[in-house]
Parts: structure tokens; sequence; C-alpha cells
């Protein structure tokens, strides 16, 4: 008889539940059924693990009765409300150390593209089109890139940036002491005001909301670059398109946008707004479907964090 067992909603790398397997543990499947009908079933589980398919809130979270941990396969837990299932006894677990790394290569290969017309070249060298002068581009090394948030993402991606020559700030308003030999702590002020490039990587809640926003950018000195492989809602879209149309922001490599639906899976096509028809049509926007984390390599990670972290609370 199986002492513990952990029913999956969403699919992810088959390591997680292969290991957990051998360890002993039952893994059921059920990647179809409603959010109610996951209901009727939880009292048979002690864990469950999830992407983001659909909220974990405070009404789903009791009917987890024997329930002693949520792990999500991915980096963000807004899904989840974490501190009302902390109050009655439910860890929830997440793996940003499995994709950290796929985020930060993300991170530099969308600048990169960005600086240099990497994907407008791309497509007219195919269309038959060799244009030189007009797709001149300009050298990370001597910028000044701001990084905001420095947990895994975050710190990532300064690492990643060391060999560019390029000036490295750091910013977090819950962290002190993030600087290293390669980057310096500083104020968001000093932040706004050096920098050429800003990166956020942030949770998404209610602190995060429209993080960039029309006042965020009238506060840098320059205009700017932006890179968001957070949460697209941590972007006002709106305020940034504005802010391009009036060379405040110069460009913007976007992996997540705010018209995502809640599972991340597609963007609503039906009512796509102006600042998204802008964006799909300039040639200073890189823009890709919320893949950053989305490696191979990271997929299988992702897997072994939490088989770590699952068995620790487990106790096996």
């Amino acid at each position: 008889m199986h002492t513990h067992s952990i029913l999956f909603i969403d699919s992810c790398h088959p390591h997680l539940a292969q290991a957990l397997t051998t360890i002993g543990v039952q893994c059921d499947y059920d990647y179809t059924s409603t959010k109610e009908e996951i209901i009727a079933k939880l009292s048979h589980y002690t864990g469950l693990v999830i992407r983001s398919r659909f909220k974990l809130d405070a009404d789903f979270l009791n009917h987890c009765t024997h329930i002693k941990c949520i792990a999500r396969v991915g980096a963000g837990m807004e899904n989840i409300d974490v501190d009302y299932a902390q109050t009655i006894g439910i860890q929830c677990l997440h793996a940003p150390e499995g994709n950290r790394t796929a985020v930060a290569e993300q991170c530099v290969g969308m600048l990169l593209a960005l600086f240099n017309n990497i994907t407008i070249a791309n497509t007219q060298v195919r269309n038959g089109v060799w244009i030189r002068e007009e797709n001149r581009g300009v050298e990370l090394e001597g910028k000044t890139v701001g990084i905001i948030g420095m947990g895994n993402m975050g710190t990532a991606f300064a690492q990643r940036l060391q060999g560019f020559g390029c000036q490295i700030l750091v910013h977090d308003k819950y962290k002190t002491n993030i600087g290293t030999v390669y980057s310096k702590e500083v104020s968001l002020q000093e932040l706004q005001a050096k920098a050429d490039v800003i990166s956020i990587h942030l949770p998404y809640n209610a602190d995060t909301h429209y993080y960039i926003n029309e006042a965020f950018i009238n506060a840098c000195a320059k205009p700017i670059y932006i890179i968001n492989t957070a949460r697209g809602k941590c972007l006002n879209t709106t305020d940034v398109v504005s802010a391009m149309q009036h060379n405040k922001v110069l460009g913007v490599c976007l992996d997540v946008l705010e018209y995502e639906t809640t599972s991340f899976e597609t963007i609503d096509n039906k009512a796509l707004p102006a600042a998204w028809q802008y964006l799909i049509k300039s040639p200073n926007a890189i823009l890709t479907p919320h893949i950053a984390g989305w490696t191979h390599e990271s997929n299988y990670k992702m897997a072994e964090v939490l088989v770590q972290k699952i068995k620790a609370v487990l106790g096996i």
C-alpha cells in the first residue's frame, strides 16, 4: 500500500513521476477534468502537481484535506493562494532553480536580436532583400543594464552579462547585499537615472501589477530598452507603447504579455487592443510566446528540483 499519492493535474517532464514512483509514491494523472471534478477527488491525495491550469484559491484549498504539498512546475506562484495554503498546513513548492538558466539566456538572446536587427534582417534576406546600412546595430558593450529583482532569474541574467563589457546595476526591494564583483547594488532611483536597458524579474502580485508604467518610464533619465520575462501584467502595455511612440522607450523584448490567458497557453485574439497592434508591427519589438524558461533542459531540471523538494516535505 502506498503511503503517499500525488495527483498530476498538468503535464510535465516524465522524470518527476518516474522518480517519485521509484520511491513508492502513487502517481495519478487527470489533465482533462473540470476544476469541480478535480475537487471531488482531492481527499484521496497527499500531494498535487500543477503548472497553470487553473487558480488554486481558498475554496479549492479547503478541499485539500489530506494534501501536504502543492508542487508548481515553474517559478511564479500567483495562481496559488500561497498564504492561505500555509495557514492550513500545505507547503507550496516551485522550481525557479530549474529554469533560471533558460530565462537568463533568453534575455541575452532577445536583447542581442533587438540591438542587431536580427529578426528583421533575417526576414528581409529570406525575401531576397539585402539591406545593410538600415540594419546597422548597436553594441551592448558600454551600456548600463539595470536588473530589477535579484532572485534566481535576475541573478542568472546578471551572471551572463559579465562578458559583454556593460555596467550592471541591480536592485531588489526585498533584498540587500546583492551586489557582486561584476554588478553594483543601487537604489531604484539610481537605476532609473543611469540605465540604458531595464530588465524586470519580479513575481506578479498586487505590488508589481503594472510596475512598469508611465510614471516609471518618466522617472528614467534616458530613453530605455525594456525586457520583460517575468509576468505580462507587471508591465502596462499601453503606457509602454505610448512611450515608444514618443521615443522614451527605444525598444522592447517581451516574452510575456498582459493579454495572456491565466494558463499562459494563449492570448485572447478576439479583443487585442491598439497597443498590441502597434507592437506586432513595430521593428523595435521582439515578441515570444512565454518560452523564456521553456527549454528541453529546464523541463527536466524543474522536475528534478521538485522531486527533491517533495521528498523533503513528505519525509521520504
